[in-house]
């Protein structure tokens, strides 16, 4: 695994949207055509809203800063047509700027959901897996009413925690980035992974 690390985002960002050191994510279960998310901040404040838009054959999610969907903040596309070991491109639409990229690593994701962080350059720099093999197949083959927990390291340091609370008709997702002291993920990144994991296990659901 490379040790080359994310780029920071800027003091602006920092002190922020994405300078947070807990969200919150709510999807609604029952929503017919494409998907919508809301991450709220620590205060309780809408922090993001992201939007999967419907009919695409290449994935395509955006992160905005409101429902009003005027200020583009992320874009998060696939690079091909969807498959088990996609790959999606993170952009910062404020910019342009390539933050980097997430791959979801495919046969093994049918057991257990395993992701890739790659820099810009397609290092592999981390990983985020769900919590346990023997909880996954249980979600699997038994009853998905196990909420998923999901763990993301850099190198040998944790760096985000990903955990879904149980409720039949609202999903909820706890994001911590508390652990990552030394900023050693992107925040950016990190806020697309978790709208992705949700969007991808919204699908299989």
């Amino acid at each position: 695994m490379s040790t080359a690390l994310q780029p920071r985002p800027s003091s602006q960002l920092a002190l922020g949207r994405f300078g947070q050191k807990r969200y919150m994510i709510r999807r609604k279960f029952f929503k017919i055509f494409g998907g919508a998310f809301h991450i709220y901040d620590e205060a309780g404040t809408l922090a993001f809203y992201s939007k999967m838009k419907a009919f695409k054959l290449k994935e395509d999610l955006r992160v905005y800063s409101d429902e009003d969907m005027r200020e583009e903040l992320l874009t998060i596309k696939a690079r091909g047509i969807i498959d088990l070991g996609m790959t999606y491109d993170v952009m910062d639409a404020t910019t342009g700027q390539r933050i980097g990229a997430l791959r979801r690593k495919g046969l093994r994701s049918i057991l257990r959901d395993s992701w890739l962080v790659l820099d810009t350059h397609d290092n592999e720099v981390g990983k985020i897996e769900e919590d346990s093999m023997a909880l996954a197949l249980v979600r699997r083959f038994l009853t998905n009413l196990i909420p998923q927990s999901f763990s993301g390291v850099m190198g040998s340091e944790q760096v985000l925690a990903f955990h879904q609370r149980f409720n039949p008709f609202i999903q909820k997702i706890d994001l911590d980035f508390s652990m990552d002291e030394r900023g050693l993920l992107d925040r950016r990144l990190g806020i697309a992974a978790a709208v992705l994991m949700c969007a991808i296990e919204g699908r299989q659901q």
